[in-house]
């Protein structure tokens, strides 16, 4: 009797602790969303979508520059990083053996964790250096390198998820490797690579470090991917060290519909994820 008790009672607590730690994690994010909501959430107004920045002291404005500069470089990032990520993915999945792809995974763990300033000057001294002025191009390469680790292991991940039965058909039916690869595997791991591949792209839609070597800024819009382009995290950091009070709203602004957009892309990619596993 005593025995159960005490197991009951161990439970209760564990059981409250856990609770407690999840609805603190929860309780941070939530925090996180509001304060940006209650500081920035206001004057985010059609303005802020359609305007450019207002001259330096003068109040108003918006960052529709750095919406569409943000854009531009995460599709120049996914162009870069997430074929490269992909076909690394189907090599590790469906051709590895064991030591050369240890090695690669090994590498790509370490990629991973590459402080994102470093990237930065690598990209500027690759890209910049050469070219001699900042770009979308050398912003899109530092983001797209970023998204590389990310995307090469959920493409190994999700296809790796896929039943052996179906490569065995497709085979045993007389379709060469590639052919059962590209016809039977990918289209059944797709929704969660696409999910892995949005997950990557919100991981590097706040990243600022990179971009200041980069593609660096603008306050006016940038035409084509050959000059220095603005983006949401640059402006962001930008306003919020300026002296202005004005500044300082707008990067609040700024901020929450950066957090908003990282959010869509999460919730997006757990949508597809669950719809996935439904099926």
């Amino acid at each position: 009797m005593g025995n159960l008790l005490w197991r009951r009672m161990t439970n209760a607590v564990m059981f409250s602790m856990t609770l407690m730690c999840a609805l603190g994690v929860v309780g941070v994010l939530f925090f996180i969303f509001g304060y940006l909501f209650w500081n920035g959430g206001r004057y985010v107004n059609w303005d802020f979508f359609t305007r450019l920045p207002a001259p330096v002291g003068e109040s108003g404005g918006g960052m529709a520059n750095a919406i569409i500069g943000s854009a531009k470089l995460l599709l120049l990032a996914t162009l870069v990083g997430a074929p490269i990520g992909f076909l690394g993915g189907i090599y590790l999945a469906e051709f590895g053996g064991k030591t050369f792809p240890f090695f690669v995974r090994y590498v790509t763990d370490l990629l991973n964790g590459v402080p994102s300033i470093v990237i930065g000057i690598f990209a500027y001294a690759v890209v910049v250096l050469r070219v001699r002025h900042f770009s979308a191009w050398a912003g899109g390469f530092a983001l797209g390198i970023m998204m590389i680790p990310i995307a090469l292991r959920s493409t190994e991940e999700f296809l790796r998820q896929v039943p052996t039965s179906l490569r065995e058909g497709a085979l045993a039916l007389g379709a060469t490797r590639w052919q059962m690869i590209l016809t039977v595997v990918v289209p059944a791991a797709m929704r969660g690579i696409l999910s892995g591949m949005m997950l990557d792209i919100a991981r590097v839609a706040g990243e600022t470090a990179p971009l200041l070597f980069t593609s660096f800024g603008n306050r006016f819009w940038s035409e084509g991917f050959d000059k220095p382009t603005a983006s949401l995290p640059v402006m962001i950091f930008t306003y919020a060290i300026g002296p202005y009070d004005d500044w300082h709203r707008q990067a609040w602004a700024a901020g929450f519909v950066l957090l908003a957009m990282v959010f869509m892309f999460n919730i997006t990619s757990r949508l597809l994820i669950s719809w996935r596993r439904t099926r």
